[in-house]
């Protein structure tokens, strides 16, 4: 396996990554070495440096997982990775801390004007009232966004006393409390009620100019802007006539729309404080960013679900936790239905009842497809993809979640195929996938290594003419289980075996009288 590192990353993750394959560390490629490069590499590692374009995800042929050593992947076309099936992951907790804390040192550089009057005592003078500030304590702060950044500046700033505020349309009422902070519906009124405004938002075409005339013009006179995100999340003109007018306090950047700022007039300014983009610049976040990374790409090489995948659902711990089983059961029971029906599925629905009903249910779809496309499709489907693979082959997916609690936590799987229908409903016993009902038929049957599923009418000797037949040819039967809803109507016969069926034999027991089909499932 070959691992190719473009960027520099810290030499603990190189370490890391040199027990999954052959590293090749080349910082300094050409374009066209990079493309010939990645030809034949399987994971690719990068930081900001490289732009990992169409383009180059098409050159690579062999390419399975590209690991971004950061948290943005504004570098990576991830739509192109998705649709090859390549797993894109990031370090999104690595420099949290580091950038929180960068928050908290320019909001109080502002604050007290420190930048300011380090360079006048370095220049010689000693001119105390000039630099008069204010105390951070008592004062609002406006936290716009509410996810890791703007969690740990929150804690750091109720250190200080300060009473926060936050916007946020992505977090509820309830987790915002669980804070101790208050959310607020409306920007414009977090801009209306803040002392100070600190942003921590992705730029996006919603959130660009995020701060702008309007906005600066509802501030408190005196207020403190402190942008440590992204560059365009503020009006850059707007932001220079306020500061300029005296409008607000100061404003500090560690982030501008054109990196490095060229001929910006906010330069000028002695009430701006800059420092360039050194949100994740400390030993720690880049040390955290390449491990972090390298972590995930072992756990994806070693047949784990990665935490930080960006091209599939990022759910906390706990929740996946919850849920990996029933992954591993929506697999399955995906790649039964799929056989079972010969490969030509055009519609399945999947219900979800007791509390799995109440859970994000993505990831568990998506291993319902990947189980139901696997059988049909050789190699390359896998969670990422197998949403877009679905969807290319027609197959219509419909979801719903039930409050019937006959099942328990369990899922059912209904498909149609060219005028056929099949079903099954799964659950965990034992930390096992186990199968409750088959069409709709009562069994507690354990599906492993090969399963003959046997429709047929219940007669006397059924079982025996069935076991006959198989011993015949030497193939074991490890377990049997009938499902039937009444004596001598349709029922349904499941046999575990230890070796598979061939052809032949399946033949002989679908000429069997009373038999209406069998077919045989490799699981």
């Amino acid at each position: 396996m070959k691992i190719l590192i473009t960027d520099p990353i810290h030499e603990e993750a190189i370490k890391i990554l040199k027990e999954l394959g052959d590293v090749v560390v080349a910082t300094d490629l050409s374009r066209e070495e990079l493309l010939k490069e990645i030809e034949d590499t399987d994971i690719l590692v990068v930081r900001s440096g490289t732009k990992v374009d169409r383009e180059l995800i098409e050159r690579g042929k062999r390419l399975k997982i590209i690991g971004r050593a950061g948290v943005g992947v504004d570098n990576i076309d991830v739509e192109a990775a998705t649709e090859r099936g390549i797993i894109v992951v990031n370090a999104p907790d690595a420099s949290s801390i580091s950038v929180a804390e960068l928050t908290i040192g320019l909001m109080l550089a502002a604050a007290r004007n420190i930048v300011q009057a380090n360079n006048s005592v370095k220049r010689g003078e000693w001119n105390r009232k000039k630099f008069k500030g204010i105390e951070l304590y008592g004062k609002t702060l406006g936290v716009v966004g509410l996810g890791r950044i703007g969690q740990q500046v929150v804690k750091r700033a109720k250190a200080f006393g300060m009473n926060i505020i936050a916007y946020d349309p992505y977090v509820s009422k309830e987790f915002a409390e669980s804070l101790g902070v208050k959310l607020v519906d409306d920007l414009n009124k977090l801009c209306e009620l803040s002392d100070v405004i600190t942003l921590h938002v992705p730029l996006t075409p919603k959130t660009k100019n995020m701060i702008g005339e309007e906005q600066i013009k509802r501030m408190k006179e005196g207020a403190i802007i402190v942008n440590c995100a992204r560059g365009g999340l503020i009006d850059e003109k707007a932001l220079y006539e306020a500061l300029k007018n005296k409008k607000i306090r100061a404003a500090a950047l560690d982030v501008f729309e054109e990196e490095p700022p060229k001929n910006n007039p906010l330069l000028e300014l002695e009430n701006l404080i800059c420092t360039p983009h050194l949100g994740a610049s400390t030993e720690e976040a880049q040390r955290a960013a390449g491990t972090i990374v390298a972590e995930q790409i072992k756990k994806i090489v070693n047949g784990e679900l990665a935490e930080n995948i960006v091209n599939m659902p990022n759910l906390p711990a706990e929740v996946l936790g919850k849920i990996k089983p029933y992954m591993v059961l929506a697999e399955l029971l995906g790649n039964i239905v799929m056989q079972v029906l010969d490969g030509s599925v055009k519609r399945v629905e999947v219900i979800y009842y007791g509390n799995l009903s109440k859970e994000n249910t993505d990831l568990i779809n998506r291993a319902l497809l990947k189980g139901l496309l696997s059988p049909i499709l050789l190699a390359g489907v896998n969670l990422v993809n197998a949403p877009i693979l679905a969807k290319n082959r027609g197959i219509e997916f419909i979801e719903s979640k039930s409050t019937d609690t006959r099942y328990g936590n369990a899922i059912k799987v209904v498909a149609e195929a060219n005028g056929k229908s099949f079903s099954l409903v799964g659950s965990i016993s034992n930390n096992k996938p186990i199968i409750l009902e088959i069409e709709g038929y009562e069994v507690n049957f354990i599906p492993e290594s090969v399963v003959l599923i046997i429709r047929h009418i219940d007669k006397p000797g059924m079982i025996g003419k069935v076991g006959t037949i198989l011993g015949e040819y030497g193939i074991n039967i490890a377990e049997m289980q009938v499902g039937r809803k009444e004596p001598g109507g349709d029922s349904v016969m499941l046999i575990k075996l230890d070796h598979n069926v061939p052809e032949e034999v399946l033949k002989k027991i679908k000429e069997i009288e009373n038999i209406k089909d069998a077919v045989v499932v490799k699981l």
